[in-house]
């Protein structure tokens, strides 16, 4: 059953002008300088076309400016849209920013039974729910002050914990959780996967690539008003941070001038490869991972060993590597062409995106290096939550550049 059915949706809005106190301000102005009130066409959504089934976790991703806001904004009820239609079955809590939905002059307790009565509940109902919005929201001791003497922490804890609880249809949650803490951030992406199991439909939008793949099943991507992917969470992902990154997993320089190079060496190409040495972007965090260089000895009679440098995605140095093999670490090569592929092994890296340097350097007689390619190729690496990787069953947040697999020992003593 479709929950959510969206049409040839379009948002528009209109930017510049002048602002005049009277109607006589208007006319003068208009005479004297008809450019002057003239305004500027934004779109913020053009022609958007979805629908989101009974009981499926929708994913909204895209750049600030892209458009999830007003999207969800129209679909909340929030805005109008300027053409199209979003039709929508069964009841909405919206999570949209800090300061909606609860009035400020009321306490928590009042609160929490208002927004029960506006979706339709009984009070047998809300009460039924009370203890668990409280719990959940850790403001057991402020539950009867009025909210607008609460932190914007415990406002938001407040609101997803009433969203979460009370018995809506639909739950849209938009970037907001970013003002709890750490620890509450996971408790929210916990309930909102315990929400999507129980068979509700949930809408989320975040930054966060690790928490969109944990909790949605079927993603969109937003671009400047217009969806630019949509389908299954993974894909969607990978093909939003190929483009907003402006690298992909291979790199081929098309000329001499291009590669990068020295008189001994110059780089051909760049490839990401999974184990059956096809070219991959985007991998399952159990699979190995292949780094692979394709160069060009010009001149031989040196010690040449490919070095790859790999970042993740808030730029931190995540390692190097480098060709440390007895065949090659202190044999000269001679012209002609090389491949070098590394293996990163499974249950190594980290969720995430990733992006490598490609170098290649001599140390012995002296160090030197032959060039550099910075961001060269990028790829990500994405948990499918099995249960059988390092994150076990946890679903929240893990924070941590690496996330090996590694044995353990426990012992009664």
């Amino acid at each position: 059953m479709q929950v959510i059915k969206v049409e040839n949706l379009s948002k528009l809005y209109f930017l510049g002008g002048t602002m005049h106190n009277s109607l006589r301000d208007v006319i003068m102005n208009f005479a004297n300088s008809p450019r002057r009130v003239a305004k500027q066409e934004l779109w913020a959504l053009r022609d958007i076309n979805f629908t989101v089934e009974d009981g499926e976790t929708l994913g909204i991703i895209g750049h600030n400016g892209a458009g999830k806001s007003t999207l969800l904004k129209i679909l909340s009820r929030i805005t109008k849209p300027s053409s199209g239609m979003a039709e929508i079955h069964g009841r909405i809590a919206s999570l949209l920013e800090v300061g909606t939905g609860f009035h400020n002059e009321l306490s928590g307790r009042e609160n929490i039974f208002l927004n029960g009565a506006i979706l339709g509940m009984k009070r047998r109902e809300i009460e039924r729910k009370f203890d668990e919005i409280v719990d959940f929201a850790e403001i057991e001791k402020f539950i009867d002050t009025p909210v607008k003497h609460y932190s914007s922490g415990m406002y938001m804890r407040l609101a997803f914990s009433v969203a979460a609880y009370l018995e809506q249809e639909v739950l849209i949650v938009d970037e907001v959780l970013a003002v709890g803490d750490v620890a509450f951030q996971k408790k929210c992406l916990n309930k909102m996967r315990d929400v999507s199991q129980s068979g509700r439909t949930v809408l989320f939008v975040s930054h966060d690539m690790s928490a969109i793949t944990r909790i949605c099943n079927r993603a969109i991507a937003l671009n400047k008003g217009k969806i630019i992917a949509e389908g299954a969470t993974a894909d969607v992902v990978r093909e939003y941070l190929s483009e907003s990154w402006g690298m992909t997993a291979q790199k081929t320089f098309e000329s001499d001038a291009q590669m990068p190079s020295s008189d001994e060496v110059r780089l051909k190409k760049v490839r990401i490869v999974a184990g059956d040495g096809e070219t991959c972007d985007a991998f399952d965090i159990r699979k190995k991972i292949g780094i692979e260089a394709t160069y060009e000895v010009l001149r031989g009679g040196q010690i040449l060993l490919p070095n790859y440098q790999v970042y993740n995605q808030d730029r931190v140095h995540i390692f190097t590597i480098q060709d440390v093999s007895n065949e090659w670490m202190r044999q000269k090569k001679e012209p002609g062409e090389f491949v070098s592929t590394a293996w990163i092994p499974g249950n190594l890296m980290s969720e995430g995106s990733f992006f490598v340097n490609v170098a290649v350097v001599t140390y012995l007689p002296k160090m030197t290096v032959h060039f550099n390619a910075l961001e060269a190729v990028s790829f990500s690496v994405i948990d499918p939550m099995t249960g059988d990787t390092a994150r076990g069953d946890f679903v929240g947040n893990m924070d941590g550049a690496m996330r090996p697999l590694v044995e353990w020992e426990t012992a009664k003593h």
